[in-house]
Order: C-alpha cells, then structure tokens, then sequence
C-alpha cells in the first residue's frame, strides 16, 4: 500500500508541473516541451551568447590580446612575478641537507671538475694567466643561461593545470623561469667574487662594468626563454634534446679556453664566429671587467712585438716558472679576429635586443595554443 501510495503522489506532481506550463517553471523534471523557449528565464534578452559576452566584457580563456596590451598586462603582474621567484628559489633546496648553500656548491663543484680534467690533465689553460679564476668565471656566466633555457623549454608543459585554470598572458611563466636564474646568479656572483680576489686579482673601478654585462644577458635570456618556451610545448622531445645542445655551445663558447689565442691564423673568420657567439661575448665582457690578468693578456692590447709574441708562443717547452712569467705575453700578438674587442658591448647589446624582440614575438605569436596538451 505504501508504494502504491508514493507512486500516486509521484504522478500528482508531475501532473502538476504540466499544467503549470507557461508559467516560466519545466513543464516536467528534466524535460523541456517543443515550442519552451526562455521557460528557464523569460527575462534574459534577445541576444546571442558571444554578444552577451562581450556586452560584459568575457572573452575565452586563449584569447590573444595585442602586443601592447600583452605587455601592459604583464607589467600588471610583474611584483607576482617577482614573489613567484622568490619563493622557488626558497623552496627549491629546502628538503636538502645543506639548504640553500647549493645555489653555490653546483657552479663551485662544475668549476672544480672542469678545471681538474682540462687545467691539470689536459693542460688546456696554457698562456691563460689565472687560469683558476678565468674558468670559474666563464663557468658561472655560462651555467646562467643554460639553466635558464633548460628550466623555460619545459614551463608550458609542467604548468598545463594552472595555464588551462586562469586566465593570464602565458609569458609569464617563462619570465618568472628566468627570473630564479638571475636571483641565482646574483648569489654565483658573490662566491666569485671572492674566488677571484682569492687569486690575487685586485678590486678594480673595472668591476662596475660586470652589472652591465650581466643585465645585457638577462635581457638575452628571457629572449631565448621564450623562444625555447613555445618549442617545448610544441615538440615534446625538444627539452630531452637541449642538454646536449647547450653542452655544444658551452665547448665554442671559450668556458674553457680563450678563443682569442687559438692557434688559426689561416681562419681568421672561425675565431670571429666563435667570439661573436653571445655566450663567448657576455663571458668575456665579465672575465675583463673582473680579471685584470685578461685585460692586460688579451691579443693586441699592445704593440706587436715578435720576439715577447715568439716567448709566448714557446711556452709549453719552457719551465714552469718561465711559462707563468711569459703568459701575459700574449699581448704583444696580433689579434687573430676581423672583429674589433672594442666592438664587443655593441655585439652584446645587439644580442640582447635581438633575442627579446624575436622571442617575445614567436612566443606571444602561439598565446591561444598553449594549453591545449
């Protein structure tokens, strides 16, 4: 009797909700009759959906803003930006033993194996005066935008939750990647420091031009960022590919050696390609704004002389004490290059606007695809 009776009420209700049609309520559960149009809401007006969201100002989530505003939105969250990097680089070591002291023991221990197998078992260091302190240099500088490239080309694809979540200009994500690099790169720059007075070069006015030179590769690293950025998200095995591009470039890059004193008279252009490079230029501008040995060695900052050019040349076949006294007689050589050293700051700048126009551009270019998995 009693499912006899909750059926009989059932039917009474939806008997109900039928002849209450035209009354702005269903006319049966879950069920809308031919003919019901705006039952739901017979106030909401007489407009498409794209119309009623662009009356209240709604656009899709990969919508692509222009250049200009583009920018101005990411300005708008630049101190997000700033706190976002922050905090990684708290958080990043914060499970370890040592905590944050790694920020300098990486680059230190990537020094110290460098400079154990090609300082003191392949001697690549000869006629480098201070050789200690010009591959530590070149080593920090370098693992700078390495590390930064690295961490960017796989952002899109880490942070597909939070992309495909809210509604924010995507570069973001590959600025704040850059920005944990330059705060890392800041503390590097403590620990050489003291390396390099730890080796006897003085503390010089010379060293103020470092926060140039730096600053031009920051530029230059977001750039690239981006670049590397929107090719990670489109090829999937682009991030696997790029550790062993990034070693390639570090071995024409002069880390190890100095570019300016190969032994290729007969292609002067290769050593000019080689310098040239971006990475080769912004280690370079840091190793003689810090080292005085690399200012006073470099190839044509003196007067050619064959004989001191002759006494470098012949180190190797000298003692070891006569082979540190010569070193720095690599000045009194030609310069093997068509490009002049005096040059150099308008190559970095060039590389630096260069990189954040073309990377900005491809990367703003695909804004409505990332996401999409």
């Amino acid at each position: 009797m009693n499912n006899k009776y909750s059926r009989s009420r059932l039917h009474g209700r939806i008997v109900a909700g039928i002849r209450a049609h035209g009354t702005g309520r269903l006319a049966a559960p879950g069920e809308l009759r031919a003919g019901d149009v705006g039952v739901l809401s017979p106030e909401a007006p007489a407009e498409s959906l794209a119309q009623l969201a662009r009356r209240h100002g709604l656009r899709p989530s990969s919508y692509r803003p222009s250049m200009p505003a583009y920018i101005r939105e990411l300005w708008r969250r630049w101190s997000f930006i700033v706190a976002f990097a922050t905090a990684r680089n708290v958080a990043m070591y914060t499970e370890a033993k040592l905590g944050q002291l790694w920020q300098f023991l990486t680059p230190l221990l990537n020094a110290g194996v460098y400079f154990l197998i090609f300082g003191v078992l392949l001697h690549i260091n000869r006629g480098i005066p201070n050789y200690l302190a010009f591959l530590v240099t070149g080593v920090f500088v370098f693992n700078f935008s390495q590390r930064a490239f690295i961490t960017t080309s796989s952002v899109v694809t880490d942070s597909l939750p939070l992309i495909r979540a809210l509604q924010f200009p995507r570069a973001a994500l590959p600025l704040a990647y850059v920005m944990i690099e330059f705060e890392q790169m800041l503390l590097s720059m403590v620990v050489l420091a003291a390396i390099v007075l730890a080796t006897g070069e003085p503390l010089t006015l010379y060293w103020l031009l470092a926060i140039p030179a730096l600053l031009l590769q920051t530029i230059f690293n977001v750039g690239v960022g981006l670049f590397v950025a929107r090719l990670g998200a489109q090829v999937n095995d682009f991030s696997q590919l790029l550790p062993f591009l990034m070693r390639t470039w570090l071995y024409v890059s002069g880390v190890l050696y100095q570019i300016s004193t190969l032994d290729l008279k007969d292609h002067p252009g290769v050593v000019t390609l080689l310098e040239i490079n971006p990475a080769a230029i912004y280690i370079t501008l840091v190793r003689e704004a810090l080292l005085t040995t690399q200012r006073e060695s470099t190839p044509g900052s003196k007067p050619y002389n064959a004989a001191n050019c002759s006494l470098w040349n012949k180190q190797g076949h000298l003692s070891a004490a006569q082979d540190v006294k010569y070193q720095a007689y690599s000045a009194y050589c030609h310069y093997v290059g068509y490009v002049n050293p005096d040059k150099f700051w308008y190559i970095a700048i060039g590389w630096a606007a260069f990189g954040l126009v073309v990377g900005f551009w491809f990367f703003w270019r695909a804004e409505t695809r990332y996401g999409r998995g």
